[in-house]
């Protein structure tokens, strides 16, 4: 059993080296790189980064060198090598990057997906899931990869060298990786996205609406009817799914949003906090402060310094 294990081991580390190479050989610049296949992204550091704020949408990402570290309200979880993260929900969440340097630099790798893709393998595929099984886990997972899995992801790399392939090909691969994971230990997590997704009622609609509005106002009674959910069952679906109530991740969604704003648009600090629905900018200051740690123009100033900025804005 430990000779197979080593075994596995062996082929699993040869796999990932086989992907750093082909990553390097794409890009070696520092952040988020977007490959000729559009759902494909690298992602490289060669130095640590601190905790630093974005919002993550739904992704498959696996981590190739380097370590990092999800900070999702109070939980937070760590991406080692050869292990894969996945977001099933647009969230909130702060990002770290240890055991990074010029000579060995973090490099991951991300997929974006939908629900709806999803789905579509589901239904083609016709696999079953009980459903019935209401039970909700947070949005943010990790898990291990296999051997199949990484050989996925040199079959995917190596299309970047034939761009007329890509275009059709790259498709099937991601449809087989993600049929991959359905039908894997992980798969019910994956479909969760689909179920919590359901635009029905529901914790899905629920986070949905605070997405498209979370410039406006809302009491939670309100949000709870529309979804048609008692206040407490939304406030524990929420809070299972996000590790936040629903006025916290709004609070949160305007927030990093009014950050984007002030140092990608080099919006000032009062209008940036108008255009996220705040009224008034003391007490904008006083929850940014609260959140990342400095007030908004010492913030934005020190960010600008580093090439941090935004780095982790929708990426995981």
């Amino acid at each position: 059993m430990s000779e197979q294990k080593e075994s596995d081991d062996s082929i699993k580390q040869h796999a990932l080296h086989t992907i750093i190479e082909l990553s390097e050989r794409i890009t070696k610049s520092e952040g988020n790189t977007q490959t000729i296949i559009p759902f494909l992204f690298i992602t490289r550091h060669s130095s640590e980064i601190p905790i630093s704020p974005g919002i993550i949408n739904p992704a498959f990402s696996i981590i190739l060198q380097g370590t990092k570290m999800f900070h999702a309200g109070k939980e937070t979880i760590h991406f080692n090598p050869g292990d894969f993260a996945a977001s099933i929900i647009d969230m909130p969440i702060s990002v770290q990057v240890k055991d990074a340097s010029n000579e060995l630099p973090a490099i991951s790798l991300r997929i974006d997906f939908t629900a709806s893709e999803i789905a579509s393998v589901v239904m083609d595929a016709k696999l079953e899931f009980n459903t019935d099984n209401k039970k909700l886990y947070l949005g943010v997972f990790v898990g291990k990869t296999d051997e199949e899995l990484l050989n996925l992801f040199i079959k995917l790399l190596m299309l970047t060298d034939r761009p007329k392939d890509a275009y059709y090909l790259a498709k099937l691969i991601k449809r087989e990786m993600i049929y991959h994971l359905l039908t894997g230990e992980y798969g019910y997590l994956f479909i969760q996205q689909v179920l919590v997704n359901q635009e029905s009622d529901g914790v899905g609609k629920a986070i949905e609406w605070i997405k498209k509005n979370f410039r406006r106002p809302f009491m939670v009674e309100e949000l709870a009817k529309l979804s048609n959910m008692s206040v407490s069952g939304l406030h524990h679906k929420f809070k299972l799914v996000t590790s936040m109530g629903p006025l916290q991740y709004q609070k949160e969604l305007r927030l990093r949003e009014a950050r984007r704003l002030m140092l990608s648009e080099c919006m000032d600090v009062t209008t940036a906090a108008m255009e996220v629905g705040y009224e008034s900018s003391s007490q904008f200051t006083r929850e940014y402060k609260r959140l990342f740690g400095q007030p908004p123009y010492k913030d934005i100033k020190s960010s600008r310094k580093s090439y941090v900025t935004s780095t982790f804005e929708n990426s995981i």
